[in-house]
């Protein structure tokens, strides 16, 4: 299965923008769904997760976009969002999907994933 991003682009510090992700079968509702990015030499690191299965539902962020950032899913429409808010130029960087059945102690963990996207570009300017 293969995710597809999109949605990423070029905005300015203090605006916002929403990233989407479409899965061609419906793994959604019984996946872990999760944002994580990677800027410019730096590793990928954790954004905001959608817990499935006996937690379904609860969302877990990074302190770094808590309270900026929403992550938010459709399940009928196979779609999983990431709303970003008050942006900051340390926001930029690329931006990763990925879907899994992770336990809990794993959901913030990268390799915990085994379905990626192939990522959207997002630009903060200053």
């Amino acid at each position: 299965v293969q995710l597809q991003a999109s949605g990423g682009g070029l905005v300015q510090a203090g605006g916002s923008l929403r990233v989407s992700c479409a899965a061609p079968v419906r793994i959604f509702s019984t996946h872990t769904t999760a944002w994580f990015r990677q800027a410019p030499g730096k590793e990928r690191e954790f954004v905001a997760a959608i817990r499935s299965g006996g937690s379904g539902g609860r969302t877990y962020y990074a302190d770094s976009v808590k309270g900026r950032f929403t992550v938010s899913r459709d399940n009928a429409k196979n779609t999983l969002y990431l709303q970003m808010n008050s942006l900051r130029p340390e926001d930029t960087a690329v931006y990763y999907c990925a879907a899994g059945q992770t336990i809990l102690s794993s959901t913030t963990v990268a390799n915990a994933y085994g379905t990626w996207g192939q990522g959207t570009l997002v630009t903060v300017s200053s």
